[in-house]
C-alpha cells in the first residue's frame, strides 16, 4: 500500500468515523483518553460484547473512579461487582493490575508498551491498545473487527489465527506511518474496530454503506462472505457433574468461596463434584440429608460445555469451614456468583414456589 493510498484510507475512514462513530461510555472522539478508563473498558470486552459491558463498565466508573481507587478495593466486593461478566480470571487479574500500577507506577499507567506488557492481565492486544488510545502511540492493534476488515481489503487466503501476524504486516503502514495534523491514531483505531461492528460484519456486511469499498478487493471479487478463513472448530468437550444447593432447617443456603486457582475462582458457588478438574479439590458428602434432584443446568466455556445436575439437599446440621457460609435464599444475590450458580439458583426457586 503506497503513501497516497494510505493517506486516502484514513481519511476516508476518519470522514466516516465522525459521522457514524459509537458514542460509547469510555470514548472521547478527538481526544487521547483517560488510560484507566481504556484499560477498564478492554479488560471487560475481551470475549464479551459491548452492550453487556456497558452497565458493568459504568457501575465500576461509579464505584471506582480511577485506578487508586479501585486497587484500594477488597477483593470481594469487586469479584461481586464484576458476577454476571464471566471470565472471572480478568476480574482476579483486574485487582492485581491496579494494585501494581499504585505500588510500581505511583498510579499512572506507563506509556511504554513494553512496561504495559508486564502488568497482571495485559497481553499484546491490550497492550496496543492502550499504547495507542490513551497515549496516541502508533501500533498494530488486532482484535476481531480488524482482523476481519483486512482479511477482506487484502483478501488475505490464510487461515485465522494463523494469518494474524502476516495481517498485521499489512496493516501495519496505516497504523504506523507519520500522521497528518488533525488525523491521530487513537481515532483510526477506534474507527476501524466500530466498522468492523457495525458496517464489515461476519455476515452480511453492508458494502454499500463502507467507506472503504473501493478499496477492498474482496469485494472487488464478490467474495467478501468468504473471508476470513479460518480453520475449523475443534469439537467442544462436554463435562458432566453434580451441584448440591444444601439447605438448611432455617432455609439458608449453604455457599463456599471458590479456590483462586480453580475455575470461577474467588467467587461463591454451590460444592458438588470435581467438573472442573480441580486437583485439589475435596468432595462433600450429604448423602445422609433429604436428596431431590431439581433440575438440569447447561453452561458452555471457552473449552467445554458443562452439563450439570443440581440437587437440593435438605439437612438439619452442618459445620461450617473457613469457606463457607450460610446466606438467605433471597439474600444469595449479595455474594457473588457467577452466573452458573445463579441458574441452579433459580431451580431452588421453583422447587418452593412449586
Amino acid at each position: 500500500m503506497n503513501t497516497l493510498s494510505v493517506a486516502d484510507f484514513r481519511k476516508k475512514l476518519l470522514c466516516w468515523y465522525d459521522r457514524y462513530g459509537r458514542d460509547l461510555p469510555w470514548r472521547l472522539k478527538k481526544r487521547v483518553q483517560d488510560p484507566y478508563n481504556v484499560w477498564l473498558s478492554e479488560i471487560m470486552l475481551q470475549q464479551t460484547t459491548v452492550q453487556a459491558v456497558i452497565p458493568y463498565y459504568l457501575k465500576f466508573i461509579e464505584k471506582w473512579p480511577d485506578v487508586t481507587a479501585l486497587a484500594a478495593a477488597q477483593d470481594d466486593e469487586v469479584m461481586h461487582a464484576w458476577a454476571g461478566l464471566g471470565y472471572y480470571s480478568r476480574a482476579r487479574n483486574l485487582l492485581k493490575c491496579a494494585r501494581v500500577v499504585v505500588a510500581q507506577y505511583g498510579g499512572e499507567f506507563p506509556e511504554d508498551e513494553r512496561d504495559l506488557l508486564k502488568l497482571p492481565g495485559v497481553g499484546p492486544y491490550t497492550a496496543a491498545a492502550i499504547g495507542t488510545i490513551a497515549f496516541d502511540k502508533p501500533s498494530v492493534v488486532m482484535d476481531g473487527n480488524i482482523e476481519r476488515i483486512a482479511s477482506r481489503v487484502f483478501r488475505i487466503e490464510q487461515e485465522f489465527p494463523t494469518a494474524k501476524p502476516f495481517a498485521a504486516t499489512l496493516l501495519q503502514p496505516l497504523f504506523c506511518k507519520p500522521w497528518q495534523d488533525g488525523l491521530y491514531v487513537h481515532d483510526f483505531v477506534q474507527a476501524l474496530m466500530d466498522l468492523g461492528a457495525t458496517v464489515c460484519t461476519p455476515k452480511s456486511p453492508k458494502c454499500d454503506l463502507c467507506p472503504l469499498n473501493s478499496m477492498c478487493e474482496a469485494r472487488a471479487q464478490n467474495c467478501q462472505t468468504e473471508y476470513p478463513k479460518k480453520a475449523p472448530k475443534k469439537k467442544v468437550e462436554t463435562r458432566t457433574g453434580e451441584a448440591y444447593v444444601v439447605m438448611n432447617s432455617k432455609g439458608q443456603i449453604l455457599l463456599e468461596k471458590r479456590n483462586p486457582k480453580r475455575m470461577l475462582g474467588g467467587m461463591y458457588g454451590f460444592p458438588g463434584t470435581n467438573w472442573d478438574n480441580y486437583q485439589d479439590h475435596q468432595s462433600f458428602n450429604y448423602n445422609e440429608g433429604i436428596r431431590t434432584n431439581i433440575g438440569l443446568v447447561t453452561h458452555v466455556f471457552t473449552h467445554f460445555k458443562l452439563k450439570l445436575d443440581i440437587v437440593l439437599v435438605r439437612i438439619g446440621h452442618h459445620e461450617l469451614m473457613d469457606h463457607q457460609v450460610w446466606a438467605p435464599l433471597g439474600s444469595v444475590g449479595d455474594y457473588a456468583l457467577p452466573k452458573l450458580f445463579v441458574k441452579a439458583c433459580n431451580l431452588v426457586d421453583v422447587e418452593k414456589t412449586g
